[in-house]
């Protein structure tokens, strides 16, 4: 790991503790944990003593007293099964307090291909860098080329709490953010894992699959690459160039992260045959949506035919699908939903 670190800028952040608990800036994290959520009970219920919860937290922060409360879980099917972790609202303004100090710290010595849950970024930015390292590889599509499409196994149930935190005091040594983070990791969890939809959560991954993100770049000096959490692709005009790339990054996932590619999702498949990546199949020519996602439209029209849900809600669920559609080859299918709700 000392290879990949030693990549980074030496610079150490100290001292930022205040800054996280300052009131300003828990105000402007509430605002942010606020946002799409003002009719929720448990954000007007914290309103209505607005100041007195912020000094409590900034309180609590400030002589180290401060525990998120239990997460409370759930099962969530669309389509496949996960378990998502849900925060109480007074640990989310704390988090989006923590986010806004150290995110700026990270996030200048991130790769420009690391996609997800970055400002200017997301999987609409993915998909145009994927379309154009697909023409660069190809020549403009004049001649084949192939794709290792990866997934990390059972990510955010892996991540080891302390090669996480050896990473992130690289760049930050004030113990009292050493502390905060901590509080964050182990609330549900005991070496490893962290939870799914939070936003610390989200921001982790990045932090730890930069080490990845580093040896591909500079140790395997690949080209063709781009991350989208831990789903990864990596193009090249050689299958045997990215079966040792392959073999290379499992050995340096299990060796320094203590993780390892999924068995199963991980494999080199010809690029013209469609490559699976940030929700659409995505071929020389043209894209497609995933079928799971024209069945999750589908089942939100039968569940508003059923009185399940409101057409206001029908409505919202439309217009975040159709803009989200827009960027495959959809417009007959568009039509058809368009006409049917």
């Amino acid at each position: 790991m000392a290879l990949v670190g030693a990549l980074y800028s030496t610079m150490s952040i100290n001292n930022i503790f205040e800054q996280i608990y300052s009131y300003e800036n828990l105000f402007l994290a509430y605002k942010k944990a606020r946002k799409h959520k003002t009719k929720k009970d448990y954000v007007i219920k914290f309103e209505r003593d607005l100041i007195k919860n912020l000094l409590q937290l900034q309180s609590e922060l400030k002589n180290q007293s401060y525990k998120p409360e239990p997460l409370k879980t759930f099962i969530l099917r669309d389509p496949k099964t996960r378990k998502i972790s849900k925060s109480a609202f007074p640990d989310r303004v704390v988090y989006h307090a923590l986010f806004k100090v150290i995110e700026q710290i990270f996030d200048k010595s991130f790769i420009y291909d690391s996609c997800a849950n970055r400002k200017g970024k997301g999987n609409l930015f993915a998909l145009k860098r994927f379309d154009l390292f697909k023409r660069g590889v190809t020549c403009n599509l004049r001649r084949e080329a192939f794709c290792f499409k990866a997934d990390i196994k059972h990510y955010f149930d892996e991540v080891e709490h302390k090669v996480l935190i050896r990473i992130i005091k690289r760049k930050i040594k004030d113990e009292k953010v050493i502390w905060l983070i901590n509080q964050i990791l182990v609330n549900g969890f005991t070496e490893k894992g962290m939870p799914l939809g939070n936003l610390t959560s989200q921001f982790f991954a990045n932090v730890y699959l930069n080490e990845l993100d580093y040896f591909v770049k500079h140790k395997l000096k690949a080209k063709y690459y781009i991350r989208y959490v831990d789903d990864f692709v990596i193009l090249h005009s050689s299958k045997e160039k990215l079966e040792k790339w392959k073999e290379e990054i499992n050995n340096f996932l299990k060796k320094e992260l203590k993780l390892e590619l999924h068995p199963e999702k991980s494999k080199i498949i010809f690029l013209s045959r469609g490559v699976d990546f940030v929700g659409f199949r995505n071929f020389y020519y043209y894209r497609l949506l995933r079928k799971r996602n024209i069945r999750k439209i589908f089942s939100i029209i039968e569940k508003f035919q059923l009185g399940c849900i409101s057409y206001e809600k029908l409505l919202e669920t439309f217009q975040g699908w159709n803009a989200y559609a827009k960027w495959a080859d959809s417009y007959k299918l568009r039509k058809i939903i368009f006409s049917r709700i």
